[in-house]
């Protein structure tokens, strides 16, 4: 891939950054392989998806996506999160009309810590002058019962990249369907802000620009100035969203006909509308990688893109 198509990317790669660093109230993390050298960060691309095997080596050679970052916030009305570890593999092709295409791993794209909700059941609902909530208020004094873990899930495939938008600031570069499931003994097992249906939709943009650099390997990741393959690498860069609305809390509290709903939505804020909500990404890292000249490999650049991927598990 060289150096000008790497630049071409920055927008798709950006973008990944911002949903990658997002996501760092998600599930933990998976067993993957460990890979060679250059391929190391790619643990869990796509590479035998369908779509990035069929892609062909002229203009639509398949990329590797890894983002993630160790720390951020994200504020949903009255209610604001310190993020964690996060971690984000997608795999990325370029359509017939020149957008492009995210194709995410079969287990999700988003794999990360869960984060602890500052002041846990009582921070949500109480004080409350509903009197069953009250109740429930009461009996707070035990951590365990008091305690709330929030984690982030992907609802659909990300889309609208802005190619132009990735290497600019203050620009949306791609919109995110995610929800947030919170986690408690009296929440129940469903209790999520946002929904499939009626997701929070982020469109992350950069604060500050990335620094990069490419590096060159061969198929099994061994470091080569001449290697078959490349990354570029994107360090660094803080990304915000300030534009996000978000939908209220549903399905908490074991079936008690939306009371626990109404009592987290008050005390938090929520439906929150856009302008009131915020994601804050620090210093998060990205990598891309892909051939270093596809179309050598066309029309079987994606089946090449597989066997190299394979060959640098260790």
């Amino acid at each position: 891939m060289p150096l000008v198509t790497a630049r071409t990317k920055l927008a798709t790669v950006a973008a990944l950054t911002a949903l990658g660093a997002f996501a760092s109230m998600g599930s933990a993390t998976a067993a993957a392989p460990v890979l060679n050298g250059g391929w190391a960060p790619s643990t869990r691309c796509p590479v035998d998806a369908p779509a990035m095997l069929a892609s062909d080596g002229l203009d639509r050679s398949p990329q590797c996506v890894v983002s993630y970052s160790l720390s951020g916030s994200i504020k949903l009305g009255n209610t604001t999160v310190t993020t964690g570890r996060t971690n984000l593999q997608m795999g990325v092709v370029q359509n017939a009309d020149g957008t492009n295409a995210v194709v995410g791993p079969a287990g999700g794209a988003l794999i990360a810590d869960s984060a602890t909700v500052p002041g846990g059941l009582m921070g949500l609902m109480c004080p409350s002058d509903i009197p069953f909530i009250t109740d429930i208020c009461r009996q707070l004094s035990d951590a365990n019962l008091n305690k709330i873990t929030a984690t982030m899930e992907s609802v659909g495939t990300p889309s609208d990249f802005d190619q132009i938008a990735g290497v600019l600031t203050d620009q949306p570069i791609v919109t995110i369907p995610v929800r947030i499931r919170l986690q408690n003994p009296f929440l129940g097992d469903n209790c999520y802000i946002g929904t499939k249906a009626d997701p929070i939709l982020l469109r992350p943009k950069n604060r500050t620009a990335p620094e990069f650099g490419v590096e060159r390997f061969d198929g099994d990741g061994t470091a080569n100035e001449e290697g078959d393959m490349s990354r570029l690498d994107l360090l660094g860069a803080t990304q915000y969203d300030d534009s996000f609305a978000v939908p209220g809390a549903s399905g908490c509290g074991l079936g008690w006909f939306g009371i626990i709903d109404a009592a987290v939505n008050l005390k938090t804020g929520l439906p929150s509308a856009a302008g009131r909500n915020r994601l804050t990404l620090d210093n998060t890292q990205t990598f891309l990688t892909g051939l270093f000249a596809p179309g050598i490999a066309a029309p079987e650049a994606g089946r090449v893109f597989s066997r190299n991927w394979h060959s640098a598990v260790n």
